[in-house]
């Protein structure tokens, strides 16, 4: 499965016990030309807010993908402020690291 159908997959399994969103980072170009900036490098691909409120942050990656420095240190971040946080391969990865399998 690639990363793109993981993501999907993991939103529509994670939206049935809360509220998903999925986060790009990086910059776009506007049609005026100005550069916007979206959420910083290494942010997770999916975050999750559980019914009681705490944030999930979930970072997908296929087979053989590898997070990024960027990425780890970014997941860190996160559990060192007590979200959960972690990479998943699959669905059940992401449900694990939510904190609702």
């Amino acid at each position: 499965m690639n990363e793109s159908a993981l993501v999907h997959d993991i939103m529509h399994e994670l939206g049935k016990y809360g509220a998903v969103y999925r986060c790009n980072s990086g910059s776009v170009q506007l049609p005026n030309g100005r550069r916007f900036n979206a959420m910083p490098k290494g942010f997770s691909d999916v975050m999750f807010i559980r019914p009681d409120g705490i944030a999930c942050f979930v970072e997908c990656k296929a087979n053989k993908g590898k997070p990024s420095d960027e990425q780890e240190r970014f997941i860190a971040r996160m559990q060192a402020l007590n979200a959960r946080a972690g990479v998943a391969r699959s669905i059940a990865d992401a449900l694990t690291i939510c904190g609702v399998a």
